[in-house]
């Protein structure tokens, strides 16, 4: 069996595996309106009840004529009606007439072809109309099942539903949706050095930022923070704040008092209230991190320092929230890179380096690395758009560099 406790830790994508193989997807639905669906995971699957539009549509305003081939310029229609969005012409369309038509509206029965408008000169005051330019083969018309026909799969179970998917659903007359209950996230920062920003600072402390990074992260990312607590570094009070998040949350998370030192009490409290699957991981940032069972809950101890916390949530909280969800976990998407400027490193663990995306002239990819990168400066994480991944054995950098970088950007469709 694989040591759960290696000294340099366990690499991010080992620790990724075992994470999700511990994860099972929360069972339970519930049927929400369509406009409170954005970011959830679509419980079943979902068909068409009929045809959309389900009438033939008019592509742009113009003139509908009966003829089936594309007429010559100088051909003539007699003008008998009049044909709008949500108020059709009711009469059957005759070889040699037309009626004025505007974009979306109903073909009525016996109309071939739409003439664009710039194609035409009208009559009015004699109810007649002329080509003037040439038609073209393009008939212009919209076909009644061209977004979907009746009985056709609008969306499959397991789909994170984005903007379209919810327009094209609301298009084709779905009002509510089945959806995954989403998993109760329970967030614990533990530090005797914390007081609430606004708060007047004491010797040595500092005001509580992982609760806000953290929260407005999860919140981003679809997983809004259904509890959480500010504890000082009592064992005590700790292990009861732990045991009441695991009463009422799905998932518990921590961040700080997860290494090794005198008043780092998570991974003990871990062992006694459930289990420790591994501990540490070989990153920079994120080395001090804990994944186990508290009780039946999956439990993870982030870091303390803020931008390690940020960057383990990223890597292996939220595909663990996706699992539990029952929907696909999708990484962050990855591409190749230049560095913008060298950039100085030791080699010994392998590093997620913060970068801003940058475009060159010769629309080459770039990232610009700027200022320090200790997992304490929460200045690293604002307006990055890359993590760089940089190999454990990389030294020093120059500036042209290529590597492998994880975009931090959602999909907005």
């Amino acid at each position: 069996m694989a040591e759960p406790f290696p000294r340099e830790g366990l690499p991010l994508e080992e620790a990724r595996r075992r994470v999700l193989a511990a994860i099972t997807p929360l069972q339970g639905t519930e049927r929400l309106p369509l406009g409170e669906c954005l970011g959830r995971v679509s419980a079943a699957p979902v068909r068409a009840a009929e045809a959309v539009p389900g009438f033939r549509a008019s592509i742009m305003d113009g003139y509908a004529i009966a003829d089936a081939e594309a007429p010559s310029p100088g051909r003539r229609w007699r003008l008998v009606g009049r044909s709008a969005p949500g108020d059709p012409y009711g009469g059957v369309l005759a070889a040699g007439e037309a009626i004025r038509i505007l974009t979306g509206a109903p073909l009525p029965e016996g109309a071939q072809r739409v003439l664009p408008q710039e194609l035409v000169t009208a009559d009015p005051g004699a109810d007649s109309l002329v080509l003037t330019g040439e038609a073209g083969p393009n008939p212009w018309i919209r076909a009644p099942e061209e977004e979907a026909a009746a009985g056709d799969d609008l969306l499959p179970a397991g789909v994170r539903l984005g903007a379209a998917a919810l327009g094209r659903l609301a298009s084709c007359g779905v009002a509510a949706l089945e959806v995954n209950i989403q998993p109760r996230v329970g967030l614990l920062i533990s530090g005797d050095e914390l007081v609430a920003a606004g708060a007047a600072r004491g010797p040595g402390q500092i005001w509580e930022s992982n609760g806000t990074l953290l929260r407005a992260l999860l919140q981003r990312l679809g997983y809004p923070v259904s509890e959480q607590r500010v504890v000082a570094d009592d064992p005590a009070a700790l292990r009861q704040a732990l045991l009441e998040l695991a009463s009422g949350c799905d998932v518990v998370v921590s961040t700080g008092g997860v290494s090794a030192g005198d008043s780092d009490w998570i991974r003990p409290l871990l062992a006694e209230l459930g289990e420790v699957g591994f501990w540490k991981l070989f990153l920079k940032p994120g080395r001090p991190f804990a994944f186990g069972q508290l009780g039946t809950r999956p439990f993870f101890g982030l870091p303390g320092n803020p931008v390690a916390a940020a960057i383990t949530a990223l890597q292996l909280l939220w595909p663990a929230l996706q699992q539990l969800e029952g929907g696909e976990v999708v990484p962050l998407p990855r591409l190749k890179v230049r560095l913008a400027s060298p950039l100085k490193r030791g080699a010994g663990r392998p590093e997620l380096a913060r970068a801003r995306l940058q475009v060159d002239g010769d629309g080459a990819l770039l990232a610009l690395v700027e200022g320090s990168q200790a997992s304490s400066r929460i200045g690293s994480l604002q307006g990055a758009d890359l993590l760089l991944e940089i190999p454990a054995e990389t030294g020093a950098l120059e500036a042209g560099a290529e590597l492998w970088a994880q975009l931090l950007r959602l999909p907005l469709l």
